[in-house]
């Protein structure tokens, strides 16, 4: 899954793709370059983030599916956490709703899932994206993201959505503290025993960072290739990354490590 954020501030990419034309380019040139699915995002949900109007953030995003529009083969995520955006989005070719607050923001998110029957990502965050990462850290990480995935399923499912429909995401970096994010990676078959396909999100991650002495985002790609590489062999079925040729090589070959077992 290619990232493609359309925001002003980002964590890695802010500004990049803020322009229409250059994020369509970039959305033509991920799928160019393997990505199987693209995630458009017009929020950014960074460390620190105060949040932007859904009249803002459809601005930022519609412009950009309405060009793709018959152009992109590959099917669309909308990264949104308000219905009213997914709705909109869905009407303008997305095929995918990623929510990062797992319906924490707005549970009617699950209705719009289920009258446009089209999947729905879950994600577990911890607090919210303004303090995740001034708040006390849970005591069991892994405990605390299946807790949380365990109520987002239930209201996506109380709503009507197909266990089919569901993709879960323990939220790397959201809301955990160092330790936890490897410590999600390397005990994702916990997570998968909840018995639904898992996306996480490694790429350019802070961790990554702290790991590399400080490395810039632009600047963690190995770091990211090692993470993408171990949440496979755990059992991830997709991963989100911006860097998506790289990472596309990353994938092909650890699958096939995994197909030689």
């Amino acid at each position: 899954m290619g990232v493609l954020n359309v925001t002003p501030d980002s964590f890695s990419d802010g500004g990049k793709f803020f322009d229409a034309q250059t994020a369509i380019d970039a959305a033509l040139a991920m799928e160019a370059a393997g990505a199987d699915l693209l995630d458009i995002g017009g929020e950014s949900t960074r460390p620190g983030s105060d949040g932007t109007s859904a009249d803002e953030e459809l601005a930022r995003v519609l412009p950009v599916l309405r060009a793709l529009a018959g152009r992109l083969k590959i099917p669309i995520s909308i990264d949104t956490r308000k219905a009213a955006v997914a709705e909109a989005a869905i009407a303008d070719g997305a095929e995918i709703v990623n929510d990062v607050t797992g319906l924490r923001a707005d549970p009617d998110i699950a209705g719009v899932a289920k009258r446009h029957r089209v999947p729905l990502i879950l994600m577990h965050l911890r607090g919210e994206p303004r303090t995740m990462q001034k708040q006390p850290f849970a005591r069991n990480a892994v405990r605390d993201v299946l807790g949380g995935l365990k109520r987002s399923i239930a209201i996506a499912r109380r709503a009507g959505v197909p266990k089919s429909q569901i993709i879960v995401d323990p939220g790397i970096g959201f809301g955990k503290s160092f330790k936890q994010n490897y410590e999600l990676i390397a005990r994702l078959p916990e997570i998968a025993r909840l018995g639904f396909p898992i996306l996480i999100g490694t790429s350019r991650k802070a961790f990554l960072g702290k790991t590399l002495d400080g490395k810039p985002p632009e600047e963690r790609i190995w770091g990211t290739a090692a993470t993408v590489a171990a949440s496979i062999v755990a059992g991830a079925h997709i991963v989100r990354v911006h860097d998506v040729a790289e990472m596309v090589q990353v994938a092909r070959v650890t699958d096939k490590v995994l197909e030689a077992k």
